[in-house]
């Protein structure tokens, strides 16, 4: 996901600071770029879920882990979720900054 991101928000970039778009021409890529943030939203909505579902999870082990102290298994788990959490963390940071830039993208092409 993080290719194809990077690919659009190129791709966009390049075509909005294009001078020779013509209005018909403009109209048809923002008609895509239209369809790819709708991709990206709902990929974003599927990686909140699981990134809140995860950092839920998170609290609830470390808090288990307060409650019953000397649980390897509950410091393992605490470990284990935490590894998960940071990635997806920053993951969804990426795709949240990369449909906020394709919005500017789609603004810059409306208003041709």
């Amino acid at each position: 996901m993080k290719k194809r991101l990077q690919f659009y928000l190129n791709y966009y970039e390049t075509l909005t600071t294009k001078k020779s778009l013509t209005t018909a021409e403009a109209a048809r890529e923002q008609e895509q770029l239209l369809i790819q943030i709708q991709f990206f939203q709902h990929e974003r909505l599927i990686h909140l879920i699981v990134t809140a579902l995860f950092a839920l999870l998170t609290i609830l082990s470390l808090f288990a882990s307060l409650l019953l102290p000397k649980q390897p298994v509950l410091l393992a788990l605490d470990v284990l979720f935490l590894v998960l959490l940071i990635p997806y963390i920053f993951h969804y940071y990426r795709l949240e900054n990369g449909v906020q830039k394709l919005y500017e993208y789609y603004d810059k092409l409306n208003c041709r």
